[in-house]
């Protein structure tokens, strides 16, 4: 029978329709079941991860970070000293890195709880450091007891107006996890803790720079005017000449944006041997030594400073940098490493490529 013939009988053609009007009706109420529930449904209410944390942070004096990449290393309070890192012969810990994580956490908000079960855990990179991929974070007061205790894993961008970010975490010891609202995303490696503004000198202040080699010539480079792009170096030996106008700047930014990746006792290298040094100076009479040695791949600098007379208020600047840099040596990321052992040779063209250049 085709379908012209089943409707052409009316009572076949209505029982079709009540057929269709049933089906529907039952779509509809089975979505309005599910909306009903949704509506009664439990809502989560966020909340503080640390409930009274904001309140416990002046008793904070340590702060220990667990990761399998870096390993583990804690940030201490010492009277009269401040935020130090033991494990860096109690180098100065960054103030800032200290505060924001201290914040943050008093600071963090659950979102929503996720799951529970031990094996998914590591899909979110909470299993427990040193030996998996979480990122443990602690905080103690001077009689040791924990006052905040969390493992970090992955970050979710989660759309805040407030640029914070989600976090997956977990407190030690439970296996529920949860997403958080944070201000701030932590730090596992100890390099980012370190107090880095140690020389912070921009590159329009800089004149000249003086440079003595462990090999070669020594030799220098300068410009007239702050206002000049180039400088120039001298002397340049006879017959030679620059491979681009450019190549002094290297040097000569050397200690500009001054960076390094971690810090150890002066006395752990001999700088009294063979170094590399350089004498950078300013405009308005600041003068920056800095000695680099050399071990294996690694680039190590020790730094002083002084001022010419008259000049108060670069004076006032070179002891803030003789303080911070007195009795430590600081390594150097590669290309400020290769910056501050720059050749003469290094910026000239080639013997033969002069020569040529000159026909």
């Amino acid at each position: 029978m085709n379908l012209k013939t089943f409707f052409s009988d009316p009572r076949r053609r209505n029982l079709a329709l009540l057929a269709a009007l049933a089906f529907f009706s039952v779509v509809f109420a089975a979505v309005a079941l599910a909306w009903r529930a949704d509506e009664v449904a439990p809502k989560y209410t966020p909340q503080a991860f640390f409930p009274g944390l904001a309140g416990k942070l002046d008793d904070v004096t340590r702060i220990h970070v667990v990761s399998k990449k870096n390993g583990a290393f804690d940030v201490v309070f010492v009277p009269m000293k401040g935020w130090v890192l033991p494990g860096r012969g109690n180098y100065p810990a960054s103030f800032e890195e200290v505060r924001k994580t201290l914040v943050g956490l008093a600071a963090l908000e659950t979102i929503e709880p996720k799951t529970a079960r031990a094996d998914w855990l590591h899909y979110l990179d909470l299993d427990s450091p040193p030996n998996e991929a979480g990122v443990l974070i602690s905080l103690a007061d001077d009689k040791n007891r924990v006052l905040a205790s969390l493992i970090v894993g992955k970050s979710e961008d989660i759309g805040e107006a407030s640029e914070n970010v989600g976090l997956f975490v977990r407190q030690p010891g439970q296996m529920q996890s949860w997403l958080v609202s944070s201000p701030f995303a932590p730090h596992a490696a100890q390099s980012d803790w370190l107090k880095k503004n140690i020389v912070e000198l921009d590159r329009s202040r800089i004149q000249s720079v003086d440079v003595r080699p462990l090999t070669g010539p020594s030799y220098s480079v300068s410009r007239d005017k702050p206002g000049d792009v180039d400088f120039s170096p001298t002397p340049i030996p006879h017959g030679r000449e620059l491979t681009d106008s450019g190549a002094p700047a290297v040097v000569a930014s050397a200690l500009a944006d001054f960076s390094f990746t971690d810090v150890q006792p002066v006395g752990n290298f001999d700088f009294d041997g063979q170094v590399w040094r350089t004498v950078t100076h300013t405009f308005d009479g600041l003068i920056v030594n800095v000695d680099v040695v050399k071990l294996g791949t690694d680039f190590w600098a020790r730094i002083n400073a002084f001022a010419l007379p008259g000049k108060p208020d670069t004076a006032k600047e070179a002891r803030e940098i003789d303080e911070a840099a007195q009795g430590w040596a600081f390594k150097l990321p590669a290309y400020k490493g290769a910056a501050f052992t720059s050749s003469l040779d290094s910026m000239l063209k080639p013997v033969e490529a002069s020569r040529n250049a000159k026909k």
